[in-house]
Order: structure tokens, then C-alpha cells, then sequence
């Protein structure tokens, strides 16, 4: 099978602020595999939690060295491939664009999406939230109109973790309760709190009635998860901590639920194995992006109908998108019913 790369550049209508950074655009990977003469897609973003990296020229690199080695391949052996892409210490988001690609030539093969080809059922696909970025009180009051004026909303995910401490967090949050009158937020921290904080957050949190809170503390203070646990009255999710299923069992005692990214997983398979692990010990599941467009958030539609709750809006906020694929109907990111992943290739990469 031939592979081919190609990078694009997406533009966010709003920076997104967390307490890492601000991004305002990304590049990108469009992977393609070509095998008797059906393509199969996928994406790689570029991500960085803590001093784990991986950029573009890291993700583009490693999928050029893999090129001439999976000439070879079929996609359908992706049980291979996988031992070759773990050999080789492929980067995650080299995976997830791989896998991705291969399930998608796959459906394409016998024109079936994958949602079916799994026999998931849409219907039982929950909203997917949408995100508030660390700012200004006011830049946050109108960023949550922005988003009631763009779409159903129902679910706000809001973004703390502020470099100027928890009281900017609280302003914030305030702020974004005030405008968002009748909907359920949770909050995201993305590791910006120390313990201290994350059991007083928690505690303050819970009394404003806000549904669970994910990464309170930063990746690699796992530990001080059950010191959490302990005092905290609200659901705690992962997200940094939480990268494969062999993550899970360490967490499990001292978390409610955890966040899977395609990115961070190595694709849809590993996604599928978390969901399974995650089962097994009781928790939650929660699907979520990074940077990515609509052809990586199309892919993650396919495992929705397993979620208890979506994070899929990051191709929401893109000005220039160039697929098109999911479906947006009443606040929920449905997969349509064209083969594969269902993604076609929009006129904005003109």
C-alpha cells in the first residue's frame, strides 16, 4: 500500500486558552493509505501535555520513514502493522492517523460506515460540550454567547487552571454560569491546580452545582489523586494521565472517568481497548480532541455511541476546515451514513 502525506494549516474563529497556552492554528497531517484503488483517511494533530511532545515535523518525520516500510502491507493486516508501528516507537498521533486510515479503507472496502460495521446504534450519541477558554470574565461572557448563537448548545465545558490563581478561576466561572442560565457546565483544570487548590475547587465547585471536573492536577502528580478523591464531592476525570488502557488500572481507585483523545491513544483501536478497560473497573468514558479538524472528530463520532460524554467541538472553531463529515443536530456529533469514516474533502483546501 502507498502512503501519502500532506499538511494543512487550520485557523481557530476564537484562540482557546488552557492553563499550558494559547493556540490560535495548527498544522496539521492529512494521511492517506492507497491500496486497489480505494483511499483511506486519517489525521495527525500535534499535541503536548508536560514535557511529552509531538509536533508536526516529529509526526511528519516518522510517517516518512514508515512510508517505504509499509509498502509491503495490505490494510488488512492491521494486527502486523500494529507490532511494526510499536517496534519502531511510532509517535501516538502516527498511530491514531494510521489507524484511522486503515478502518477507514476498510469500510470503504465493504461501503459500509464503520458505526455499522461495529453495530453501534446513533441514537444513544449524548451532546457533545463545548469549550470556554481561560479569559477575561467578560471575554468569557461573550464567548458562551458566541457559541449559543452558533449552535444548539448543552453541555459547556469550561477551562480553568489560571496562571493568576483560583480566584481568576472563580471570577470566570461566575461569569460564564451567569450567561449560560439552565445548561450543565463541568470544568476542566488541565493540570493547573496545585492539591490545595483541587480540593477547595472541588468542594466550591460542587455548591454551583457543576457536574464533574477533569485533570485537577498536573500529569505525573497521579499519587495525589486519592488525597483527592477523598475530600473531593464531585466526579474526578482524567485526561493528561490517561494516554493507553495500560494507564487505566493504576487510575482506576482514585477516578470517576477518563477522557480519551485519538491522539493520545494511537487511534480507534486503542480507543476501543480503553473504553473496554475502563468498563471492566467502573468508570466513565468521555471522547475528546485536540486541535483537530473534522476528519480526525469524524473518526471519534464512530466510537459515540460508547461514550458517556463528548468533547468533539475543536473542528467547530475552525474557520477553514477542509473536510466535511460529521453532523451537527441538536448539540450531538453524529457519524452520516457514507462508508468508512465518512469524510469527504471540503473547497476550503483549495
Amino acid at each position: 500500500m502507498q502512503l501519502e502525506i500532506k499538511p494543512f494549516t487550520v485557523k481557530k474563529r476564537f484562540p482557546l486558552t488552557i492553563s499550558r497556552g494559547t493556540t490560535s492554528q495548527t498544522t496539521n497531517l492529512w494521511v492517506k493509505i492507497l491500496h486497489d484503488g480505494i483511499e483511506g483517511w486519517g489525521e495527525a494533530s500535534p499535541f503536548g501535555v508536560g514535557n511529552h511532545a509531538q509536533s508536526t515535523v516529529l509526526i511528519k518525520q516518522h510517517l516518512q520513514e514508515l512510508a517505504p516500510i509499509l509498502k509491503t502491507f495490505s490494510p488488512l493486516q492491521r494486527q502486523q502493522i500494529e507490532v511494526i508501528l510499536t517496534q519502531r516507537q511510532a509517535p501516538s498521533s502516527v498511530r491514531a492517523a494510521l489507524d484511522m486510515a486503515l478502518c477507514d479503507w476498510l469500510g470503504k472496502l465493504v461501503e459500509l460506515p464503520l458505526w455499522q460495521i461495529w453495530g453501534f446504534d446513533p441514537n444513544v450519541i449524548v451532546p457533545t460540550s463545548v469549550t470556554i477558554g481561560i479569559n477575561s470574565p467578560d471575554a468569557a461572557r461573550a464567548r458562551t454567547r458566541n457559541w449559543l448563537e452558533f449552535m444548539d448548545v448543552r453541555l459547556f465545558k469550561v477551562k480553568l487552571g489560571n496562571p493568576d490563581g483560583i480566584e481568576a478561576d472563580r471570577k470566570m466561572l461566575l461569569a460564564v454560569q451567569q450567561e449560560a442560565l439552565n445548561l450543565e457546565l463541568f470544568v476542566d483544570a488541565n493540570g493547573g491546580w496545585s492539591l490545595e487548590d483541587a480540593i477547595y475547587m472541588c468542594n466550591w465547585l460542587a455548591d454551583l452545582g457543576i457536574k464533574y471536573v477533569e485533570q485537577p492536577l498536573p500529569r505525573g502528580q497521579e499519587t495525589s489523586l486519592a488525597s483527592l478523591k477523598e475530600k473531593s464531592p464531585l466526579p474526578i476525570f482524567v485526561d493528561e494521565s490517561c494516554f493507553t488502557n495500560s494507564d487505566i488500572p493504576d487510575l482506576a481507585n482514585y477516578v470517576d472517568g477518563i477522557n480519551i483523545k485519538l491522539m493520545k491513544s494511537g487511534g480507534l483501536t486503542e480507543a476501543m481497548r480503553m473504553v473496554h478497560t475502563a468498563r471492566a473497573y467502573g468508570l466513565q468514558v468521555m471522547f475528546g480532541c485536540y486541535s483537530d479538524s473534522t476528519l480526525a472528530n469524524t473518526a471519534a463520532a464512530q466510537l459515540a455511541p460508547l461514550a458517556d460524554y463528548l468533547d468533539l467541538d475543536s473542528h467547530l472553531n475552525l474557520i477553514d476546515d477542509p473536510f466535511t463529515g460529521a453532523l451537527l443536530q441538536e448539540g450531538r456529533v453524529l457519524p452520516n451514513d457514507l462508508p468508512g469514516l465518512g469524510v469527504q474533502y471540503s473547497a476550503f483546501a483549495a
